[in-house]
């Protein structure tokens, strides 16, 4: 099982993306801009996404990718979009809407629909052939979740998305007693902008220690959502806190071999 880094940004500017994992070569875990750099070919294989929540760094690519492999999988089975009710009924009411975009849940026709969107819930594991998703909690501004994916051999460890949070207890408890490979672990803000990350519902390296306390044993944690032109300042920020974990900073087209 492998997992690609397709972007890892908190916004836009050259070189960087939002964030979106591929999972082998079907998979998308969510579809921010870093979807644009599948080629055609690539899109053209994606049957599932799994989307943490409605905000727009993280579903825009799901529309794009639509359009783009329209033509080609005519006669195939709907692209799978999987997500919680009110993010599903978000993606509905503000871009799927025949106004900000077409509504591909009923094109090229309701019978043979190019998307499937599918509701799941906090707790439920997605099976995607010899492939696992457990649905994660996350407490964000909006109802939103992460992700433990793990492959035909589980007991290696599991790659752990937290998906956008804040100080999450209820993430915690359940990741107790989980064998992790890998967190991939958001920071959005330094701890200059303590405030913005409190009330947007993000972490900042401070808060993040705080949450990192709680996790057990000895995992490669990988900081991802930092803003364009902050890495440096919000990594050293890290590097400075009491983190028993090794910390690094995802990067877009990282790989992750499970």
């Amino acid at each position: 099982m492998q997992i690609r880094v397709l972007g890892c940004s908190g916004s836009i500017a050259a070189g960087s993306r939002t964030t979106s994992f591929l999972l082998d070569d079907d998979v998308l875990i969510d579809a921010g801009t870093g979807v644009g750099d599948l080629t055609l070919d690539e899109m053209v294989r994606i049957d599932h996404i799994l989307v943490t929540h409605s905000h727009l760094d993280h579903v825009l690519g799901i529309g794009l990718l639509a359009d783009s492999v329209a033509r080609r999988r005519i006669g195939r089975r709907p692209i799978r979009v999987h997500a919680l009710p009110a993010t599903l009924d978000a993606l509905r009411a503000h871009i799927f809407n025949g106004v900000i975009w077409p509504d591909f849940t009923r094109l090229p026709n309701a019978e043979h629909p190019l998307l499937e969107f599918v509701p799941f819930s906090i707790g439920e594991s997605l099976v995607l052939d010899r492939r696992r998703a457990e649905v994660l909690p996350a407490e964000h501004t909006v109802p939103a979740v992460g992700f433990a994916v793990t492959g035909p051999a589980p007991t290696k460890g599991a790659w752990v998305f937290t998906g956008d949070t804040g100080p999450n207890p209820a993430l915690w408890r359940r990741l107790t007693g989980m064998t992790i490979a890998h967190l991939v672990i958001e920071t959005a803000f330094s701890d200059d902008e303590q405030h913005l990350a409190r009330i947007s519902s993000h972490l900042c390296p401070t808060t993040l220690a705080k949450e990192l306390a709680r996790l057990e044993g000895e995992v490669a944690v990988h900081i991802t959502h930092i803003k364009p032109g902050e890495v440096d300042s919000v990594m050293a920020q890290i590097g400075a806190l009491p983190v028993q974990h090794t910390c690094s900073a995802l990067v877009t087209g990282q790989v992750f071999e499970l």
